[in-house]
């Protein structure tokens, strides 16, 4: 029994951050805080890497409201106004990115990766807990595979209307509310079509989020923008 003890005692320092509650990790999730173990995890398969978006692909706009007190906390969440997601969710935004120049869009980055941390702050924070992710599951922000995001047209750099603000806790939100004008609707269904069919699901009650098909693929994460 001992020996078995051991055993499991390594192969959680090994693979990622042990699951015992604390009050980093208070519901006592794999969640991986150590930056050597996910280099490590990164050097084995490189799809794990956490991209950042804006270098990958140079053309997209960040509007990063969680590095400024423009947001539903009041405050700044972020160090940095950076945006990295998984590689292949990365790749996938290269090709929408692509797909939407031809029509005379581009995309806007609201948020991506988002720190289990961050993910705490905003449930013990939020009036609304049906708009924020429940940190007892984590996020799939915080596994890099989950995408907040809007588009703008190219000639005029001007926002694309939809049917709320960014982070909205509208009931018009929801990404299948009907009494919004046809060409908000329009353009709300246009920008669902084109992600939906590059491998991301919207949320039932946010038309700007967008999760990458296979998120179960990857761990929930807590290294701080800095670090990558």
């Amino acid at each position: 029994m001992k020996t078995h003890a051991l055993l499991l005692f390594l192969a959680c320092l090994s693979f990622s951050s042990c699951a015992q509650k604390n009050a980093q990790n208070p519901y006592g999730l794999n969640v991986v805080n150590d930056y050597k173990v996910y280099k490590a995890a990164v050097a084995k398969n490189p799809n794990l890497a956490l991209v950042d978006i804006k270098k990958a692909i140079p053309s997209v706009v960040l509007d990063i409201r969680y590095a400024t007190k423009n947001n539903f906390m009041g405050q700044v969440m972020y160090q940095q106004a950076s945006a990295f997601a998984r590689k292949p969710v990365v790749e996938k935004l290269k090709l929408i990115q692509a797909e939407l120049k031809k029509k005379g869009y581009g995309l806007k980055i609201f948020d991506a990766y988002r720190p289990y941390a961050v993910t705490l702050s905003f449930y013990e924070k939020a009036s609304d807990k049906n708009f924020v992710a429940n940190p007892a599951k984590g996020s799939k922000h915080n596994r890099g595979c989950a995408v907040d995001l809007s588009i703008i047209d190219l000639k005029t750099g001007k926002d694309v209307p939809m049917p709320t603000p960014y982070d909205s806790f509208e009931a018009a939100a929801a990404p299948h509310f009907a009494d919004l004008p046809p060409n908000v609707i329009k353009n709300r269904d246009f920008l669902i079509r084109t992600m939906e069919s590059n491998g991301f699901k919207v949320i039932y009650n946010e038309w700007w989020h967008f999760d990458f098909i296979g998120w179960q693929d990857y761990d929930l994460m807590d290294i701080p923008f800095g670090k990558l």
